[in-house]
Order: C-alpha cells, then sequence, then structure tokens
C-alpha cells in the first residue's frame, strides 16, 4: 500500500482495507497532516465506520508526506481567534481521540517524520505505536506561549510524570529510541522497515479471537482508571463472561487438540 498525496480536491484521510486491515492515513502532506476541523471531522466519521464493521480487525493510523502530524492547524486557530471556536476545536478532537480507545479493534500508530503536540497526542492514544528511528516527538505548544494540555492527557498515560512533564514544560524533541524507552512506542525499526513490522504486528492480532480482543480492550482501558480491588472485581468479571464465549470454548478446544482454532466471533 503506498501513502497519497494531498491537495485541495483529494480527502482529509483516506481508508485502504486489507484482508480485516484498514489504514487510514491522514492527507494533508502540505501542511503535515495538522488537524483542521475537517480533518477530525474525517476521522471521526471514519472511525464512527469502523466501530460497527466486525469485519475490521485493526486500525494503522498513518500519514502521508514527510511527517506523521504536526499536531493543529495554527493559521486555521489564528484566523478563528475566539473562545467559542478553540471550545468547539478541543472537543472536537477530545472526542476523537476518546474514540480511539472506546473502538473494538486497536489501532496502531504508524509514526515516521515528526510527531509535534496534537500529533504526539495521537500516537499517545492508540493503543499500540510502531515508529520509524528517524522519527521524533514533542509536545512543543511551550515554545509558542501554548502548554499542550489536552496532549498531556495522553502523553502522562504514557509516560512517568516526570518525563511527561519534561516534554511539555520544554517542548524539546525526543527521538524514536528515547519514546520507546519512556513508554510511548512499542517498537523502533528502519524507515524502510517499518511497513512490514506493523504488518506483521497487525497480523498476529487478526489471528486472535475479535471477541477477546474487543471485550480485553475495553477492559484494559476501564480498569486504569479504578482502585486495584474494583479493578480485580471487574477483571474477573470480564474473564467469566469472556470464558462462556464461543470462541473461548473453540480456543481451549484447539488446544487441547492441537489443532488451529475456527473462530466464531461470538
Amino acid at each position: 500500500m503506498t501513502n497519497p498525496t494531498a491537495d485541495q480536491d483529494e480527502p482529509h484521510v483516506v481508508r485502504t482495507d486489507d484482508e480485516g486491515i484498514v489504514r487510514l492515513t491522514l492527507n494533508r502532506a502540505g501542511q503535515f497532516n495538522s488537524l483542521s476541523q475537517a480533518m477530525l471531522a474525517a476521522l471521526q466519521a471514519h472511525l464512527d465506520a469502523i466501530a460497527a464493521d466486525p469485519a475490521v480487525r485493526v486500525v494503522i493510523m498513518a500519514g502521508a508526506g514527510k511527517a506523521f502530524c504536526a499536531g493543529h492547524d495554527l493559521k486555521e486557530m489564528r484566523a478563528n481567534h475566539h473562545k467559542a471556536f478553540m471550545q468547539d476545536l478541543f472537543g472536537r478532537c477530545a472526542k476523537m481521540m476518546m474514540t480511539l480507545t472506546r473502538l473494538p479493534q486497536p489501532v496502531i500508530a504508524r509514526v515516521h517524520g515528526i510527531a509535534t503536540a496534537a500529533g504526539c497526542q495521537l500516537v499517545s492514544m492508540c493503543d499500540l505505536a510502531v515508529a520509524a528511528d528517524t522519527a521524533r516527538f514533542a509536545t512543543s505548544g511551550i515554545n509558542v506561549g501554548l502548554f499542550c494540555a489536552t496532549p498531556g492527557v495522553g502523553l502522562s498515560r504514557n509516560l512517568g510524570r516526570k518525563q511527561a512533564l519534561e516534554m511539555l514544560l520544554t517542548g524539546d524533541f525526543i527521538d524514536a529510541w528515547t519514546a520507546q524507552r519512556q513508554g510511548l512506542v512499542n517498537r523502533v525499526v528502519t524507515p524502510d522497515a517499518l511497513d512490514d513490522e506493523i504488518d506483521k504486528l497487525a497480523r498476529l492480532i487478526v489471528a486472535k479471537s475479535s471477541v477477546a480482543i474487543g471485550l480485553g480492550k475495553q477492559m484494559f482501558y476501564r480498569q486504569l482508571e479504578m482502585g486495584l480491588e474494583a479493578a480485580y472485581q471487574y477483571a474477573a468479571e470480564v474473564m467469566a463472561c469472556n470464558m462462556m464465549t464461543d470462541d473461548a470454548g473453540e480456543g481451549i478446544d484447539a488446544f487441547i487438540a492441537k489443532r488451529k482454532p475456527d473462530w466464531k466471533g461470538r
């Protein structure tokens, strides 16, 4: 699959499908895939459609051109300099970011070039991330007098507090290897190996039960906000429900019989 290049007549987000794996490509290469209102609306529409489509098993979030995503469109923000616009913009962005975690399908960020401000937030809100070793990450709003508050929500849930605050307070870039060590990305590979590595990861997930994956992703994010005892009670209930599914029965029977499971999707 190739990354399209954007112009005014092309869609803000391009969807491609490949055997249960959907790639959503941010398609404003000339603007480093900045998250304009139109881009956010396009992403939200695609994610809503994917959430309702059981044929989709994994989502890959990618960027066209030289960058993954440079954050919000600062020119659009300056052209609409009133609080109501800003509240609507950041509300739309927060809704889209939350949609990523609420999707039943895992989302993998494919990161190349820069991922800055809300682009770094987008990486943090994807379930998994694979980066080229040339990728760089920053929450750079502080450099223009704007603390990256909403990116800080995702960042602080990926990195340790001091590592997150250093990025937020300085605006300095970190490289891909540092991002991996600090928990922002899972894997780092050379640029020419990026698609193969993501495809390998995506197909590992596709081979698993979609029921177990969907239940497990939902459980993971919900328990993070609970106390320890409540988290264990909730997780135990999820496991009991999971055990009652056809897929769990089939998976255990297949394991005992030493054969490949035939997932039922229920």
